[in-house]
């Protein structure tokens, strides 16, 4: 998408779009734009009846065509209900559906005209750019394997050109100096959503890798551990679940170095990237399978926000650490029963190979606090079914040893709509993962608090570190379309954590 910034205008044959309050009284430069028409918009909205009524929605428009004295060619007028309070999520919305609107229509060339939608929640810079963050990510498309799509493109040139987007305001060079955000977001989460929803045969712990790698263009360091060096660690734990795959295991880790200080403790992401999950021997149903592809939604978040982070120059130490497998079943998979040795040097009972996830995390936690001593670690995994009984769609779980990491996650959480449910740790759960052989076992011995006691597996790998774990297994992925993301990968966690490193950890 292409936009461009400019001061208040209008162009011939351009779509305006501008904006009433809930009384139908025109704001900003809709003023502007009704004196020039003579007051033809203003009588177009008070005799549309219907218009004027309709307030069940936070989102109302009307169409004005061919408006008298004006050089646009169209208007699209769209009602706010009390915008006046309008905080950042209700923003990103309104960009969402201002884009599935113009997408509708086939709109082309479009101006947008911003001024008077003022906040008292939030400064009209920051409401603009999320509005265009909103607008944005809507615009997301993954369509590369539609053939007729493609042929039908190759023929259509016009078709391959982005849509031609203006911002028209009296801050256009502060909207546009402001606007490397909106890219940060943008393609930090196009990237975590094209990794989620690749399918599986294409992306692999190796392609996963090789895109992390691509973070170097941005100025991140990237390493790349593979299955030689990983035997060589002791990482027991990560190996044991990729045995039965033809693809390599890897782990990747991404540092980026934006604070002033290069050796103050980084903040530390690490991502589960089971690049498609069988279950193992432990063989899943076959129903619902083909969505294992999404198993490796943490590691596709931790690769997105380190983008994001790098393209916004952001002020901080960041280090991304990803766990990459298939869990495949062959010759040398891992069998319920087996005994591991993980790179922490506890040993692991494998009683189940479809708990695999905290297995991959094990070591690559262990790892990210031996090797960088990191202020804090927050790991993201599509870990439990567990969860998505407990909380379905909305919200992702939150457990961790620390409370003020825990409420900044939940605050961060709010903001951006991409809410956190606090769970419980007690030494109570964690005795249900004792093993009578080794040091613990994969799995509780009983049926109930399987997200939490998949927690207690994970905090047995962490020592002294503040550290919170995310279970997005049921906000990772949608069935149905949202406001600002079409059916399919969410990237649920990029805007959390980034607007968490912002709020909090920003220069500091």
């Amino acid at each position: 998408m292409d936009v461009q910034f400019n001061s208040l205008k209008q162009e011939k044959d351009h779509i305006g779009v501008i904006f009433c309050d809930q009384n139908c009284k025109l704001i900003g430069f809709g003023k502007k734009l009704d004196q020039l028409s003579k007051k033809y918009i203003s009588r177009i909205l008070n005799t549309d009846e219907s218009f004027k009524i309709r307030n069940s929605k936070n989102f109302d428009y009307l169409i004005v065509h061919q408006p008298e004295n004006l050089k646009l060619s169209k208007l699209y007028i769209f009602k706010l209900k009390k915008f006046k309070e309008y905080q950042i999520r209700d923003f990103q919305i309104l960009g969402g559906h201002i884009f599935s609107l113009l997408s509708f229509y086939k709109e082309n060339k479009v101006i947008l005209y911003p001024d008077g939608i003022i906040s008292s929640k939030i400064s009209f810079i920051n409401s603009i750019t999320e509005l265009l963050t909103g607008f944005s990510l809507a615009s997301y498309r993954f369509d590369k394997y539609k053939k007729k799509d493609t042929e039908r493109n190759k023929k259509n040139k016009n078709s391959l050109k982005a849509t031609k987007f203006k911002v028209s305001s009296s801050s256009n060079t502060r909207l546009e100096k402001n606007y490397i955000n909106v890219k940060a977001i943008s393609e930090g989460v196009s990237l975590t959503r094209n990794l989620v929803t690749e399918p599986p045969n294409v992306m692999t712990p190796p392609e996963i890798a090789k895109n992390a790698t691509s973070l170097e263009a941005y100025g991140v360091k990237v390493t790349v551990l593979g299955e030689k060096e990983m035997t060589k660690l002791g990482m027991g734990s990560l190996l044991s679940v990729g045995r039965g795959s033809e693809h390599e295991s890897k782990l990747a880790i991404m540092e980026w170095k934006g604070h002033k200080n290069k050796k103050k403790k980084p903040l530390a992401f690490i991502g589960k990237g089971v690049s498609f999950d069988t279950g193992g021997v432990s063989l899943k149903p076959s129903g619902g399978m083909e969505e294992m592809k999404y198993d490796m939604g943490g590691s596709g978040v931790v690769v997105g926000l380190m983008k994001t982070l790098a393209m916004r120059k952001a002020k901080v130490n960041a280090i991304g650490v990803v766990g990459l497998v298939e869990n495949h079943i062959g010759n040398m998979a891992t069998r319920p029963s087996d005994v591991i040795k993980s790179y922490s040097g506890q040993t692991i009972e494998v009683l189940n190979t479809d708990a695999e996830g905290r297995l991959v995390l094990a070591d690559a936690l262990y790892y990210t606090q031996e090797q960088y001593k990191p202020e804090f670690m927050v790991n993201l995994a599509t870990l439990t079914g567990a969860i998505v009984i407990a909380l379905g769609n909305e919200y992702a779980g939150l457990f961790s040893n620390n409370d003020k990491l825990s409420k900044q996650l939940e605050d961060a959480g709010k903001i951006e709509d991409e809410k956190l449910w606090r769970f419980p740790l007690h030494e109570n759960f964690d005795k249900m993962i004792n093993s009578p052989i080794a040091d613990m076992q994969n799995i509780s011995y009983g049926r109930g608090a399987g997200s939490i006691t998949a927690a207690q597996f994970l905090q047995r790998f962490v020592n002294r570190v503040p550290w919170a774990h995310l279970d997005i297994a049921g906000t990772t992925w949608t069935k149905q379309t949202l406001p600002t993301s079409p059916k399919g990968a969410t990237a649920f966690g990029v805007k959390l954590l980034n607007r968490f490193v912002n709020k909090y950890y920003e220069g500091k």
